[in-house]
């Protein structure tokens, strides 16, 4: 069984593992391809690291940080937005479906990412569907559903992008298409986690019937540089 104790800091451990081919930066802060992501953190909480941190957010753009301990804006950026997390974790997944799912490729890409700017499920740049395996559901040659993965660290991964067009919504499509998704994880040896805005309550609860369950509340923050 992994430890759980990297998921309090799922964004610097992420990056030192299963994203670190994906990393920019040095010792002592580091974020993801702005082109996969915008997730970053600092070692610690050092002012030479919460400096370097700061020189990662890009020009005109976010950086999103998520920390168990409460986290302060690194100095020279300013506060976007802010939200609680509850972070949940599953090692075993209830119920059964007969779905049988789309492998989502390449050549869906430009429709994923327009569901999810459309339903906001969390950040999904260019290429946060090359992160993991997505599969999704096709009603009338529309992408109607879709689930996928985000972080990795040693035994653990992330169920993430999951979204169901507004016109396809109360068919159960998301709670099938995560139980696939997080099941897959475990006959991977992988324990699925992820990330629910803690005042969600009919989200959490959602969870929670697939096997889900609260391990943490999380600090999440969304940074610019300032002025």
């Amino acid at each position: 069984m992994p430890s759980f104790v990297p998921l309090d800091r799922p964004v610097w451990n992420a990056l030192q593992s299963g994203w670190s081919a994906l990393s920019e930066g040095g010792h002592l802060a580091r974020r993801i391809d702005p082109l996969y992501g915008p997730f970053g953190a600092a070692a610690d909480s050092s002012p030479q690291a919460q400096e370097a941190l700061a020189a990662l957010v890009p020009p005109g753009g976010e950086l999103w940080i998520v920390e168990r301990d409460p986290i302060a804006a690194p100095p020279g950026t300013r506060i976007l937005r802010e939200a609680r997390l509850a972070q949940m974790v599953a090692e075993d997944i209830r119920g059964d479906t007969d779905l049988e799912p789309l492998v989502l490729t390449e050549d869906d890409a430009a429709e994923m990412r327009a569901l999810a700017l459309m339903t906001k499920p969390g950040p999904f740049h260019p290429l946060t569907h090359r992160l993991g395996r997505f599969i999704g559901i096709r009603e009338n040659g529309r992408l109607a559903a879709m689930a996928g993965e985000r972080m990795r660290l040693p035994g653990l991964a992330e169920v993430s992008g999951v979204c169901t067009h507004p016109d396809h919504r109360g068919r159960g499509h998301a709670k099938a298409l995560m139980r696939i998704v997080a099941r897959a994880m475990l006959e991977r040896d992988e324990i699925p986690f992820l990330h629910a805005y803690a005042d969600h309550g009919a989200t959490i609860a959602l969870y929670e019937t697939l096997g889900f369950r609260v391990r943490a509340e999380m600090h999440m923050m969304v940074v610019a540089r300032d002025g």
